[in-house]
């Protein structure tokens, strides 16, 4: 047995009685009676629960490499022995990926990566143009969003003159949401001859886009009492209903934050729906993320300063990646990532740059855990 797999094994079996201690209490009535806590510990049980079965798989690989290799040494059947180093050949094969894999499993994982999230995407510089690239990032998401089989949501929107977005607000629920998203937030820089341009020349705009893990209720506490709330009658489409009834709704909330110590007032607007009740308990989820975020920019912050290179820092200012048109050409400027496939990416390819950001961070946490 290698050194290498000995120290592994010996940090899986540390983590055997923790497996069997959580395992304990979330059948613990007090314990399922916390909600906050059983969340909490289901989610430590399902991570346990597949490093356990890595463990199993490790500790079989390893007990029949020795095996095999002993068989090899000391059997004369020269059929026992091709089996015998067939065997040693795939376990050789096996290991290195399964301990790649156990290593990664073992650095602490983000405990907000698992969230739904919210999506804000704004036009930057560039007027009418950056607008319309909004709305083609928009789309891009809203493909992506369909493909991986999430719900796509919009709680907001602000129409562009030309079209495209101003301003666009939405909600992603599914699997892994945040986790996979987190890359994205930051500027994208689009290179292009806007359709409003007569000589043909390439201009340069941009827009922002924002990821924000979504709050669980228990993660912020708001007063929903100190709540002030406003209705109006929705604009735009949808029918006569929609400018007949007072189904927008208006939040205010004066929120202190507690890493500077001052307050402000939070204004949410959502007309998402023709439903009152439900366009309040969608401005609510999102006056919970909105605080939730703002309470742990130091966190983030803190994050990013340890980290050498920006790769989901979660940094908005940081000009993240380039589309450009007359070359076809994307890049992504934290990792050098470049490919020539930009109409496939603006329909929601993108699933092979964020595998490469994640390669990317990953190989940082690794370092950092010095595994």
């Amino acid at each position: 047995m290698t050194a290498n797999g000995d120290t592994l094994l010996e940090k899986l079996d540390a983590l055997q009685s923790r497996f069997e201690e959580v395992a304990t209490l979330i059948t613990d009535p007090a314990v399922i009676a916390d909600q906050p806590r059983y969340v909490r510990l289901t989610k430590e049980y399902k991570e346990l629960e597949d490093l356990m079965t890595a463990r199993r798989e490790y500790a079989a690989l390893l007990r029949n490499l020795d095996e095999s290799k002993t068989l090899l040494l000391n059997e004369s059947d020269p059929e026992l022995k091709d089996m015998a180093r067939e065997e040693v050949a795939a376990c050789e094969q096996r290991l290195p990926q399964l301990e790649e894999e156990i290593k990664l499993m073992l650095v602490p994982k983000d405990p907000e990566d698992a969230k739904n999230a919210i999506l804000e995407i704004r036009g930057g510089t560039g007027g009418d143009e950056a607008a319309l690239f909004a709305g083609d990032l928009f789309r891009m998401y809203a493909k992506f969003a369909e493909r991986k089989g999430w719900t796509l949501e919009v709680s907001s929107a602000s129409e562009g003159a030309a079209g495209g977005f101003k301003e666009v607000v939405c909600s992603v629920t599914g699997t892994d949401v945040y986790g996979t998203l987190k890359y994205e937030s930051g500027v994208h820089r689009v290179q292009r001859v806007p359709a409003t341009e007569t000589q043909g020349r390439v201009h340069t705009s941009a827009a922002t886009v924002a990821v924000l893990p979504e709050a669980e209720a228990f993660d912020v506490v708001i007063n929903e009492g100190e709540i002030k709330w406003d209705t109006f009658r929705s604009s735009g489409a949808g029918g006569q209903n929609v400018n007949k009834v007072e189904s927008g709704v208006r939040l205010r909330y004066n929120w202190k934050n507690p890493n500077t110590g001052e307050t402000e007032e939070i204004l949410i607007e959502c007309t998402e729906t023709r439903d009152q009740p439900k366009n309040k308990e969608r401005a609510l989820a999102r006056l919970r993320t909105f605080i939730y975020d703002r309470e742990h920019q130091k966190y983030v912050d803190d994050i990013a300063s340890r980290r050498k290179t920006l790769v989901s820092t979660g940094d908005r200012s940081a000009k993240i990646r380039t589309y450009n048109y007359p070359q076809g050409r994307i890049t992504d400027h934290r990792i050098n990532y470049t490919i020539y496939n930009l109409a496939a990416f603006m329909d929601g390819d993108i699933q092979d740059c964020i595998d490469h950001l994640t390669v990317a961070e990953n190989a940082e946490r690794l370092k950092e855990a010095e595994l």
